[in-house]
């Protein structure tokens, strides 16, 4: 089973039961198989609003429980060089770069976002 890195969107639709049984139930296997992980910007995203207690508490258990991939050099090389080459926001830039830098698979709806970027392997959770 290959390593993925799950978008803020994505993650947000799984513990809003809004995506379909059969990619939540994907999802949830990835997770148990340690192999899902997430870019230091979805932890900023997931954990930069002020929600409800308990779902703030859902959330930083699952980014306690899930490898978070920080900004290393080759990550910000690689944002580098898509923001250069794709109109691509900062944030969205930074999490391709992330896929690509450590071999990972995008799980996003997103999918328009990072459009154009060959190289990056992409799961749409809507299809």
């Amino acid at each position: 089973m290959e390593s993925h890195l799950i978008d803020t969107n994505a993650i947000i639709e799984l513990f809003d039961d809004s995506l379909s049984k059969e990619i939540t139930i994907w999802l949830e296997e990835l997770i148990a198989a340690d192999k899902a992980s997430i870019s230091v910007i979805n932890q900023i995203e997931l954990l930069g609003f002020d929600g409800p207690i308990e779902e703030m508490k859902v959330l930083e258990e699952f980014i306690a429980n899930n490898r978070v991939f920080h900004l290393t050099e080759s990550v910000i090389n690689q944002t580098i060089l898509l923001r250069r080459n794709h109109k691509i926001k900062i944030p969205d830039a930074i999490i391709a770069a992330t896929s690509l830098a450590y071999d990972l698979i995008l799980v996003t709806r997103n999918t328009k976002d990072f459009g154009g970027i060959e190289s990056l392997k992409i799961v749409n959770t809507h299809h």
